[in-house]
């Protein structure tokens, strides 16, 4: 399996590298079955980061005819400010993201069965933001939900949510469980539960699906 993590001009570090961290040690638990690359819509290029300039290098385009999982982080900023003065907010990151090529490459990627778009906080707002998720269940950080849902979204207040060939995150630090829920999905609970004892680290609610009865009483 192959997992192109997108990059954009502003993206928050802990969206990526949690996610990556944690398919990074599932697949050397696989002995190297499963593969990673950071991409971004233009290619070949080093992507600076949100938070304090740390940059990393896309070592490629993304490709939207590759099978496999397509990995959307959000943007690292500040919530408040003029855009008109410069500010480069959240918002302003995100909308400006969802305007680029990556957008219209993974709006490809969506149209193939075999493909699964993954997003970790604000990496479903941008979705959200370029039309792509319209009536689709899907989570993004808290402050986000009421954004998402003006979208034409079913936001979901869960940690992760299971959408089929979308799943999402809520905030930063669900990317991990996000990582290990893509781990559990396509190679079972024994490669997840391994990744998880070597981290230290337990999951944190229920995947929320589609699927079984509607509850009586919320």
């Amino acid at each position: 399996m192959h997992v192109q993590i997108v990059l954009f001009d502003g993206f928050d570090p802990l969206d990526v590298i949690a996610p990556f961290e944690v398919l990074a040690a599932g697949s050397d638990a696989l002995g190297g079955e499963l593969t990673l690359e950071f991409v971004s819509g233009e290619g070949s290029r080093r992507v600076v980061s949100g938070t304090r300039g740390l940059a990393l290098d896309a070592s490629g385009r993304l490709d939207p005819t590759r099978s496999g999982y397509i990995l959307v982080p959000g943007a690292s900023g500040p919530l408040a400010g003029d855009p008109d003065e410069g500010a480069e907010t959240i918002p302003v990151l995100l909308s400006r993201f969802a305007a680029t090529e990556a957008m219209s490459l993974i709006a490809e990627a969506m149209s193939r069965a075999d493909v699964t778009v993954a997003a970790v906080c604000g990496g479903s707002l941008a979705l959200a933001m370029a039309g792509l998720i319209e009536n689709r269940h899907a989570v993004t950080h808290v402050q986000g939900m009421e954004v998402l849902e003006a979208t034409g979204v079913h936001a979901v207040h869960a940690r992760v949510v299971d959408d089929g060939d979308l799943v999402s995150a809520g905030g930063v630090t669900s990317g991990l469980d996000l990582g290990l829920h893509i781990l559990e999905r396509e190679y079972g609970p024994r490669i997840a539960h391994a990744v998880e004892t070597l981290f230290q680290y337990e999951r944190r609610g229920t995947v929320w699906r589609n699927t079984g009865p509607q509850p009586a009483v919320v």
